[in-house]
């Protein structure tokens, strides 16, 4: 009942419509990505979050010889590579970030860290939420640790419900996972109303275990942990082929090879542009905006005293959170995909962001007239399936990847990042229980097929929920 769960029925949705569309035409399927290569693009992190990530490091300025090299300095890639350096003795790890780390989803979301929720998994289930859950405890020990406060607040999260048929089609995963032993809780009209200040959600769906963070910096936080544990960092040095086999051959684009005998792919949304897991997820467009700090009278007005993020049961969700100096931001509604696994900047962004403030002013009436202080946008790496995956592939077993968060990535990327390095370790066993390892999402069709099933089950969705 997350931000997540909305999400991925709606991804589960465009790409069976996908398959469906590719029927008959697996000869054109098979060979589109030939034909029509994708396009690597970066583009620069211009969120609010963005001013708090940690100083940038110098990019790699010669050859290298690693044990570990994990592409990306996201929160998987980052926690991959500390959780690496605890696990083996003596172990080199490189992390290689194209741009600067926290540049893609871990420095532009909507900054709640749920818990993993999969009441298809019924017997399984609170051994997986106490897994997350228990995350939260060893992120927040690490910021004691280290000495740094990344806003880590748990005051539990909503799911919040518009409609009585949208909390009718809730209750029965609801049951499921409260039987199971999460301990979830039903939140009537009244109460919702009371912990949010508005009228707007009849009524909501409680994880009291669940929380917020500063994106930013937990990224500080992650990168500041692998570098003090002997991790090496280049930033700036974006990797743009890689020969795979018993040692990874990792050419950069300045010139530079990195040879490693073990590979971990934490590169999110821009996966398929390094030749891997094309079919595995879609890059989808979101949108967040944020207000400028409010004072504690015009906060007094909005009424959100208990500042308890959430998300709607829409599935273009939307999501709100609160900063503690009083920042209100407000994400989600219509995503957008690009053809052809596409990451340019969207042509209609401030059309969504105008929905984004409009959406807020239905919510918070108070604030229709606080326009935003600063919108971004950035690209959810999301799968076909309703789960993530991690594990590991190639030839050897040496390459390792964590993907398809589809909006639980804040919490669930370090859990992969310590999957992987157990992995890394030689620890799958230690594993075998966990139903998202070594598996990959269902098959996604290619292009033309994926971007004509999105726009049509996109239109259809807009219509039915309006």
């Amino acid at each position: 009942m997350t931000e997540s769960w909305n999400r991925r029925r709606l991804l589960c949705q465009l790409g069976y419509a996908g398959l469906g569309t590719a029927a008959g035409a697996v000869g054109v399927n098979a060979v589109a990505p030939l034909v029509c290569p994708e396009r690597v693009s970066f583009d620069r992190n211009q969120s609010y979050w963005s001013q708090q990530l940690p100083p940038p490091d110098p990019p790699l300025a010669s050859d290298l010889d690693v044990d570990v090299a994990v592409i990306g300095g996201g929160f998987t890639g980052l926690s991959a590579a500390w959780y690496v350096m605890r696990a083996v003795p003596g172990v080199r790890v490189a992390v290689l970030e194209a741009t600067r780390c926290g540049n893609g989803a871990s420095g532009r979301n909507g900054a709640m860290v749920l818990n993993l929720q999969l009441p298809r998994e019924a017997q399984l289930a609170r051994r997986l939420y106490d897994l997350t859950v228990d995350n939260i405890a060893r992120m927040k020990a690490l910021a004691d640790a280290l000495g740094i406060d990344c806003e880590l607040e748990k005051r539990g999260a909503l799911t919040v419900m518009r409609s009585a048929d949208d909390l009718r089609a809730a209750q029965p995963e609801f049951a499921t996972l409260t039987h199971n032993g999460v301990p979830l809780q039903m939140w009537s009209r009244e109460r919702t109303q009371e912990a949010l200040g508005t009228d707007a959600y009849v009524a909501a769906i409680y994880d009291p275990n669940a929380g917020q963070v500063h994106p930013g910096k937990l990224v500080r936080l992650w990168k500041t942990a692998a570098k003090a544990a002997g991790a090496q960092i280049y930033e700036e040095s974006p990797v743009v082929r890689i020969e795979a086999g018993r040692t990874h051959r990792i050419f950069t684009a300045p010139g530079h090879v990195v040879r490693a005998a073990n590979l971990v792919l934490a590169t999110n949304a821009y996966t398929s542009k390094l030749g891997y897991l094309r079919r595995a997820i879609a890059p989808i467009a979101n949108y967040v905006g944020i207000t400028p700090p409010l004072d504690a009278e015009r906060l007094a007005v909005v009424g959100w005293a208990s500042r308890i993020p959430f998300n709607d049961s829409r599935r273009e969700v939307y999501y709100a959170g609160c900063t503690p100096d009083g920042r209100i931001h407000f994400g989600g509604g219509p995503v957008d995909y690009h053809f052809n696994n596409g990451l340019d900047p969207p042509a209609n962004a401030v059309a969504r962001f105008r929905q984004l403030h409009r959406e807020l002013a239905r919510v918070f009436a108070s604030l229709a007239d606080v326009p935003f202080a600063m919108t971004w946008y950035g690209f959810v790496d999301v799968s076909l399936d309703e789960k993530p995956a991690v594990g590991r592939l190639g030839r050897f077993g040496n390459i390792y990847y964590g993907l398809g968060y589809s909006g639980e990535g804040v919490n669930l990327t370090s859990v992969f990042g310590r999957i992987i390095a157990d992995l890394v370790a030689g620890k799958a066993d230690d594993w075998r229980w966990f139903p998202l390892l070594d598996r990959l999402p269902p098959y996604i069709p290619n292009e033309p097929f994926r971007w004509l099933a999105v726009e049509a089950d996109l239109a259809w969705t807009r219509w039915s929920e309006h």
